[in-house]
């Protein structure tokens, strides 16, 4: 009994060194909190965002890109979209692509969307996640079906 009362802290320290450790983990990223919503919505339009993508509840210049992207950005999610999973998605885009037929999101084996890693600023970057998380809403389950 005294055995497993040692054992267990070391367990749990280890495997929590274990979950989200090195240099590509999530554990610590954040974005400054003053991100902008209304900034972030014209740094959308000024990067020209709009041309492919439609944002759930929000009137813009409609897509022209042909052919169409079916990413539409906000509305009712699942999950809570995190400000890193976002930033990644815009400066990289091709690291995690979003689960749509990868005919109409890819070209040569690479998402269609450029990397914007040196097209904007931290500011613009900060407000344009700012913009897209405002668009977001997260479903919640019920209590008898949590994961639904």
């Amino acid at each position: 009994m005294q055995r497993c009362l040692i054992l267990l802290p070391i367990a749990v320290l280890l495997g929590a060194v274990a979950c989200d450790s090195g240099r590509h983990s999530p554990a610590g990223f954040r974005l400054p909190a003053n991100g902008d919503v209304e900034r972030g919505k014209a740094a959308f339009v000024a990067l020209e965002c709009h041309r492919c993508h439609e944002v759930s509840g929000v009137e813009l210049p409609p897509p022209t890109v042909q052919p169409p992207v079916p990413v539409v950005l906000g509305g009712l999610v699942v999950n809570e979209m995190t400000d890193g999973y976002l930033t990644a998605s815009i400066i990289n885009p091709s690291y995690q692509l979003a689960s749509y037929p990868k005919e109409l999101i890819t070209a040569g084996g690479k998402s269609r969307m450029p990397e914007y890693a040196d097209r904007m600023t931290v500011r613009q970057l900060t407000d344009l996640v700012a913009f897209l998380q405002s668009r977001y809403t997260v479903r919640r389950g019920s209590p008898k079906y949590p994961y639904y």
